[in-house]
């Protein structure tokens, strides 16, 4: 069975949209906002390209990334990667053709089946949507959040808000950065 990771930038209070500058937030940008750069806090995202063996995004996010990511030198190794995109309104010639293989999944079922697979690791980056439906589903392995030290009040969370049983997390790795951010790494007991 295939692992399947969730990799978000987060806000303390949970928030997840629009940390690289999507339009239609307020607070859009705000990876980039109030935060120091350091590069090691972000050596998490490399070892992501280098361990994961597929991605798979909501519709939305494979809009925001698809015309943006081919042509990123730092995002190479996810060009030639398989990508999954879950969503029941894309259409076949709305996927662009220089991203590598891109197949379409119309249902969590199909998402089931992919994890039943061989092969290694599939990473979603970004689809909060997606990723709600997908811990409610039971379907999260793993979780790889870089916390930023900021509370952004409103905004798509990452986590249901669905009323059901505690679901625990045991903490694999973990790091703090002298610019405030922390990263965990959250393994799904089962």
């Amino acid at each position: 069975m295939r692992t399947l990771i969730s990799t978000a930038f987060i806000s303390l209070d949970g928030v997840v949209e629009a940390p690289g500058g999507e339009p239609g937030y307020r607070n859009s940008g705000w990876t980039f906002k109030d935060v120091e750069f350091l590069p090691e806090a972000f050596d998490l995202k490399g070892r992501e390209q280098k361990e994961s063996a597929a991605i798979l995004l909501g519709r939305t996010s494979y809009e925001a990334f698809s015309p943006v990511w081919p042509d990123m030198e730092e995002f190479a190794d996810y060009k030639v990667m398989p990508k999954y995109v879950v969503s029941t309104t894309l259409a076949e010639d709305d996927l662009v053709s220089n991203w590598g293989p891109t197949t379409i999944l119309r249902s969590l079922d199909e998402v089931a089946a992919l994890k039943e697979t061989e092969g290694g690791p599939i990473i979603v980056h970004g689809s909060a949507s997606l990723t709600r439906s997908l811990a409610d589903a039971g379907l999260i392995d793993r979780y790889h959040l870089l916390v930023f030290p900021l509370l952004l009040g409103a905004g798509k969370r990452l986590f249901p808000a669905t009323d059901k049983d505690t679901q625990k997390l045991k903490l694999v790795e973990h790091a703090v950065y002298a610019n405030g951010l922390q990263m965990n790494v959250f393994d799904v007991v089962r």
